[in-house]
């Protein structure tokens, strides 16, 4: 398959919930970099649900910085981040790395020690892939049914049926 290399990730969970502080450091994971959109809430969320809050401040609290990377505005990853403080980029551009490099730069992480948490393939794995990170992918918790979007999951099925098969 063309672009196997940027498009399978290296773990795909059933949420966001089922990577812990534990497991990530297992791995020899300090830095977690979290796209927002459909991997922590929905796009309806203005601010993080109490379940992202809550693992957030576990991540934190077991020695696992959090950042954000999105592709959504500045207005709505400013609000995201509101309460949380994090290092937050907004306008990534992904599947460009020059976000993702630049919150590794600013948090001290290094591609060995940081991993990127998104629901796309096209563009969080892509992103992560190409920037050297670790990916772990999880469904969208609600999808867009537009047909950009229902076109682009179109795409991710052919490299989501071959992580499964090798994994």
């Amino acid at each position: 398959m063309i672009f196997e290399k940027y498009l399978i990730p290296d773990e795909m969970v059933d949420r966001f919930e089922c990577v812990t502080p534990e497991h990530l450091l297992s791995l020899g994971k300090k830095f977690i970099i979290c796209d927002i959109d459909n991997t922590l809430a929905t796009y309806d969320d203005p601010t993080p649900p109490d379940n992202v809050v809550t693992w957030c401040r576990n991540m934190n609290e077991k020695g696992v910085t959090v950042a954000f990377v999105s592709n959504n505005h500045e207005e709505r990853v400013a609000l995201f981040n509101k309460n949380f403080g994090y290092a937050a980029y907004a306008d990534s551009h992904k599947p460009g790395t020059k976000k993702l490099k630049t919150a590794m730069r600013d948090l001290g992480a290094t591609a060995e020690n940081a991993v990127l948490l998104g629901d796309q393939l096209l563009t969080d794995a892509a992103a992560a892939k190409s920037a050297g990170l670790y990916c772990i992918i999880v469904p969208p918790i609600r999808d867009k049914k537009n047909l950009f979007f229902r076109f682009k999951r179109w795409i991710e099925i052919p490299y989501v049926k071959k992580y499964r098969r090798t994994h």
